[in-house]
């Protein structure tokens, strides 16, 4: 077979998958599990395959017109290049990893056959907007993600924090897309396509007429969907959903789709000097605002949740200073050691049967029940906190070696003060990920107090896929120095100044949380557990839904938790109660937006109902009203006909004198 035609089966076989899983989840429930992990299996083997074949080397193009529009065609195309080749291995195989993870995790959901469907279907539509080489096809994956995205974040649809997180997400996403499809027509009409190889030869001609207006637009819809300032706030209560889920949005789906479309068309955003100082604020913005809020959080979920959203600040600050890359670097690396991290988490909230971390600084042995998870997520925390020689340390060296070469101008793709704002707040974020990740770590898996309940061992198909992404979490930043010429031939090895710099400030984050730990840890007597939910034996999706709900029930929110013994309050001082909200942006939406738009709705109600409905019903009384008065003159008696008849005649007659007389006077 050829390369091209092996690319088209990657995203075709998890799409068959999920039709096969639907079609015989009721009627024969045994092969869903099979219909699950085997087509995105194979896929993954293809796209290991294709990135062989590929090899780094010049681009594979192959296209067929899908539809005459009779002005910009729309093609069925292919675009295979190192990133793509390499990007869509991450997915196929954290994809691999989830729906065996989720076999166990949801072993005795009766969701299950749906679930699983919709992950090949978010699997499928994830690929297609990685090989895809024409706009439009690509749109129709990056919408398809966004509505897989509703339901499987809402899978607990008992609960109302499920249903609330999936419509915000929905919302949110959708608030982004709108802004993102209309610089989608603006940037075919500048360059009279919607391939990518057309709209970047005619950019690298000059053929864009609109550069910031376009770029601008498109970037809206790229912090909607990966999660960036403004429109960052959908993506912490989206744990909701079940941890499987979460790892396969934050690894290598629906927050990767926005860096990597910006990675793919990042000439046209170098066009804008402006756009690239507007997307290098606000991943600077995103970078530190998520580190100070993951610091705060108590659910170990959400911890993770903006830690994505931090290092997603990472990679769009390495477009911001032009250099894709080394985001792209990162978004792999970040892939391999995120999927651990949520995988794991779950495992962590079975066995302590909550999500609290106050809840399990007050429980002792959590890391001799689960020693898969713990030896894992130790090393992709380490891998988090950029320590060397993990694969995190690598990937994150390289977007601040790129923001150092364009603040000292050895590199002119981006202005200098793009570099400056992506050095300096890079820089920052590397404390705050340094030391929410120690805190995460400390509070896990050094509490003390009663034993942890005890669930058994955990499933095989749970620990097995965290020792299989831990292998990339370890070795992936070794090949930095081999996979050049996969990232446009640029260098992705560290530099001695900023290797030193950034890991040094990440060496006084975690010491300066592990002592304020230390100075805290005494206070954990004065505070009761509050949130368990610990029941031997159940499923752990069971267990995780119930802590979500005990949690809210016994400290009034998802996000916090009363907790005098928490570092997190300690480092933050004052700023905890704004960090804990997310800087109240909730609040601030609500009453910008959301009040307006309801008390819109109200009022287009009132005069539906009190105005139009008046008009219309008193036209109906009117018509009613005559029709009582004529139903009553239909009496059925001759005589009282014959009289009415006589009458009238008379009547007309007099009329008819009348009229006539005037008239002759006149």
């Amino acid at each position: 077979m050829t390369t091209t035609t092996l690319a088209a089966l990657v995203p075709l076989l998890p799409f068959l998958g999920a039709l096969g899983g639907l079609a015989v989840g009721r009627t024969a429930p045994g092969f869903v599990r099979p219909l699950a992990i085997l087509p995105t299996l194979t896929a993954a083997v293809l796209a290991v395959l294709v990135a062989v074949r590929q090899g780094g080397g010049r681009a594979i193009d192959a296209a067929t017109q899908l539809t005459p529009t009779g002005s910009v065609p729309i093609d069925l195309a292919l675009h295979l290049d190192g990133f793509a080749v390499l990007v869509a291995v991450l997915v196929t195989v954290v994809a691999t990893c989830v729906q065996l993870y989720s076999t166990a995790y949801l072993r005795d959901d009766a969701r299950y056959p749906s679930y699983a469907a919709l992950v090949s279907l978010f699997t499928s539509a994830m690929l297609l907007v990685v090989y895809s080489g024409d706009l439009m096809v690509l749109l129709v994956g990056w919408e398809i993600m966004g509505i897989c995205s509703y339901f499987l974040v809402g899978h607990y649809w008992e609960t109302p924090e499920a249903r609330a997180a999936s419509l915000k997400a929905f919302l949110v996403t959708k608030l982004g897309d709108v802004p993102f499809l209309i610089g989608l027509f603006a940037l075919a009409a500048d360059t009279g396509s919607f391939r990518i190889t057309k709209i970047l030869a005619a950019v690298a001609h000059g053929g864009l007429e609109h550069p910031t207006l376009i770029a601008l637009l498109l970037l809206a819809g790229v912090a909607g969907k990966s999660a960036q300032f403004p429109l960052h706030t959908w993506l912490p209560d989206a744990m909701a959903g079940p941890t499987p889920v979460s790892a396969l949005i934050h690894a290598a789906t629906m927050v990767a789709a926005g860096i990597y479309f910006v990675a793919r068309l990042l000439p046209v955003f170098a066009a804008s000097g402006a756009a690239l100082v507007v997307l290098a604020v606000m991943a600077a913005v995103t970078m530190v605002g998520s580190g100070l809020a993951a610091l705060a959080q108590d659910d170990i979920k959400r911890v993770l949740a903006y830690s994505t959203i931090g290092q997603l600040g990472y990679m769009s600050g390495a477009l911001a200073v032009g250099d894709r890359g080394a985001a792209v670097f990162h978004l792999i690396s970040h892939g391999a050691f995120k999927a651990v991290l949520f995988l794991a988490a779950g495992v962590v909230i079975h066995a302590a049967g909550t999500n609290s971390l106050a809840a399990m600084s007050r429980m002792s042995g959590l890391a001799r029940r689960i020693p898969d998870a713990y030896w894992t997520m130790t090393v992709a925390l380490l891998a988090l906190a950029a320590i060397p020689p993990f694969a995190g340390f690598f990937s994150k060296e390289a977007v601040l070696v790129a923001a150092e070469h364009t603040a000292l101008g050895d590199r002119t793709v981006a202005p200098a003060a793009a570099g400056w704002t992506i050095l300096i707040a890079g820089l920052l974020a590397a404390v705050l990920t340094a030391s929410y990740a120690v805190r995460l770590w400390l509070l896990a898996f050094r509490g003390r107090g009663a034993e942890v309940p005890d669930h058994g061992k955990q499933p095989l198909a749970m620990t097995s896929v965290l020792w299989i992404l831990a292998v990339p979490t370890i070795c992936f930043g070794l090949t930095a120095g081999i996979l050049g010429d996969w990232f446009d031939g640029h260098a992705l090895t560290p530099s001695l100044t900023t290797a030193v710099l950034s890991t040094g400030v990440t060496l006084v984050g975690g010491l300066v949380t592990y002592g304020a730990w230390r100075h805290t840890t005494a206070l954990a007597a004065r505070t009761p557990i509050g949130a368990v939910a610990a029941h031997p034996g159940a499923e752990p999706a069971l267990v995780e839904a119930e802590a979500m709900t005990s949690h809210t029930a016994a400290y009034g929110t998802i996000a916090d938790a009363p907790d005098p013994a928490d570092p997190g309050r300690l480092l933050l001082g004052p700023l905890h109660r704004h960090a804990v909200t997310g800087f109240h942006l909730d609040a601030l939406y609500t009453a910008l937006f959301v009040r307006p738009v309801r008390a819109a709705a109200r009022l287009v109600r009132f005069l539906d109902r009190e105005v139009v409905d008046t008009y219309v019903n008193g036209t109906g009384a009117v018509t009613r009203l005559l029709g009582t008065a004529v139903r009553r003159a239909q009496t059925g008696n001759v005589q009282t006909y014959v009289s009415a008849l006589l009458a009238g005649s008379l009547a007309l007659a007099i009329a008819a004198v009348v009229f006539a007389n005037v008239n002759a006077g006149s």
